[in-house]
């Protein structure tokens, strides 16, 4: 297992599969990265970005069942493994760690100037 440090994309990628549970397959990932980011994704990118977390062993993937509403095709399924939620909650850490260093967001006095 290779360790990393994830980008924003595969971040994403790894919280929407969490998020999606059952339902993880790329198209519906896919779906629901434009919902939750107001940003277009091509399925490819969404492929290879899985195959990617897949390869490092922060994902795991099976088939599911056929269904006629996809004449018949299987969906691939994604999960988390353990060490994926490992690096989404050293992701996590690490942020939050960088955000509570900026002074105007760790003591609450952000101002953009409008009130001053």
């Amino acid at each position: 297992m290779i360790e990393t440090r994830l980008g924003e994309f595969e971040e994403v990628i790894l919280l929407l599969v969490g998020i999606l549970g059952k339902q993880a397959y790329a198209f519906n990932i896919a779906e629901e990265f434009e919902s939750q980011t107001k940003r277009a994704v091509s399925i490819g990118a969404v492929h290879s970005t899985l195959t990617r977390l897949e390869d490092k062993g922060c994902l795991t993937s099976e088939m599911g069942e056929s269904t006629s509403e996809r004449g018949g095709r299987r969906k691939r399924i994604y999960k988390l493994t353990a060490y994926g939620r490992k690096v989404l909650t050293e992701a996590r850490d690490f942020r939050i760690g960088l955000w509570n260093q900026f002074p105007d967001f760790a003591t609450g006095k952000l101002s953009f100037g409008l009130l001053d």
